[in-house]
């Protein structure tokens, strides 16, 4: 086999619950391309590839596993792939970028595959369900797979063309909803409205999908906060998804929402605010059993989760911790969290020697530049993550 000649085309991202995943590239960038606080597959053409191509990837995802498998039991490992296949694989020159993911797909044993870019449910159903027959019938291993995809596109789709999608194997649907305020969702282009995003979440589910809406945290800004939380929380509560996943707001300057904020068409909310507004999301969301998660460092409070409704008093609570610092607690815990020393008041609480050297840091950046110099500290190091 020449190993040279095996490649896999992989897009820019996946949600971070797939870090561990196989990633096959379906489609290229996003059919819509216009969310101002987007910042991904800007300038860039989104195409379909064709099923013969995709059916190429899956083949040579296939035979590079049989490859490291085999090069496992020379290696005297006996199939299994550990450090020491991982190793020989990463310190070789002749094994490229898609024999090392397959590898470390390999080494987690996860079981699982994303499919990439952002939307591969606006793909003709026949040609998605070829490619997920071919990938089950390669991958017969695999147990989860999942992919982005638009609630425009699905709500689309007939309620036959999504059971046959499932029944081909795919088992979850990541889907940003961000936000179910209309006048919000027409503010930032996203191109659907509150009741497409409900249709597509009950389709799915009804197809028998997992479904993982995404929620953005400080997308309302000071002006729309307030309505944001609220729509966005029945919204919600319409569909049940199996999982909420907070994704707070940040603006990167190559988005349109950046010149939005230069113009002050959008004012931005400072982390205390935001951390009001989750609350009162978490507060309205009422009659359902989604498991809420906050797995991302851009958020300030990543203990704000667990499964509804048992777990709401324990993320109310963890919001109420955080309310009760004083202003000069507040401001330590969000250096140390945006420098990833804290993920909960219960470390910053625990941790007294990094409190106390965050505390010298932020005096020394406060005499010399004031208050205003340790938030601009705090942006820029969260800016490190976009």
């Amino acid at each position: 086999m020449n190993i040279e000649m095996l490649h896999l085309e992989q897009g820019p991202i996946r949600p971070p619950s797939e870090s561990r995943s196989l990633l096959l590239r379906l489609t290229r960038n996003c059919p819509w391309n216009q969310c101002l606080f987007c910042p991904v597959y800007k300038d860039r053409k989104f195409s379909r590839r064709p099923v013969a191509e995709i059916l190429q990837d899956i083949q040579a995802a296939r035979d590079m596993v049989d490859d490291i498998q085999a090069l496992s039991r020379r290696l005297g490992s006996g199939g299994a792939v550990d450090n020491r296949v991982v190793s020989h694989i990463a310190g070789n020159s002749k094994y490229g970028r898609s024999y090392r993911s397959i590898a470390v797909w390999l080494y987690y044993g996860t079981s699982a595959c994303f499919l990439q870019d952002a939307d591969n449910l606006v793909l003709p159903t026949d040609d998605l369900v070829t490619a997920l027959t071919f990938l089950k019938e390669k991958f017969p291993e695999i147990t989860r797979i999942t992919t982005y995809a638009r609630s425009r596109s699905v709500a689309r789709k007939s309620p036959d063309a999504l059971a046959r999608i499932r029944t081909a194997g795919l088992n979850r649907v990541h889907m940003g909803l961000e936000t179910g305020c209309d006048p919000l969702l027409k503010f930032m282009k996203k191109g659907t409205t509150s009741a497409i995003h409900v249709e597509a979440g009950q389709k799915l589910i009804d197809a028998g999908m997992e479904v993982s809406e995404y929620v953005m945290p400080g997308l309302g800004g000071q002006g729309m906060w307030r309505e944001h939380a609220i729509e966005t929380a029945r919204t919600l509560n319409q569909i049940n998804p199996h999982f909420i996943r907070l994704r707070s707001l940040q603006i990167p300057e190559r988005t349109a929402l950046h010149q939005k904020r230069l113009s002050g068409d959008f004012v931005m909310q400072h982390d205390d605010q935001v951390v009001e507004e989750i609350r009162l999301f978490i507060e309205m969301l009422d009659g359902i059993t989604s498991m809420v998660a906050s797995d991302h460092i851009m958020n300030l409070l990543e203990n704000v989760s667990g499964k509804l409704p048992e777990d709401k008093p324990a993320m109310l609570e963890a919001i109420d911790a955080y309310q009760r610092l004083s202003d000069t607690e507040r401001l330590i815990y969000r250096v140390g969290r945006r420098g990833s020393a804290f993920r909960s008041v219960d470390d910053f609480l625990t941790d007294t020697q990094t409190r106390q050297k965050l505390t010298s840091m932020i005096e020394k950046i406060q005499t010399s530049e004031g208050l205003d110099g340790v938030e601009r500290f705090i942006s820029n190091m969260t800016e490190t993550y976009l």
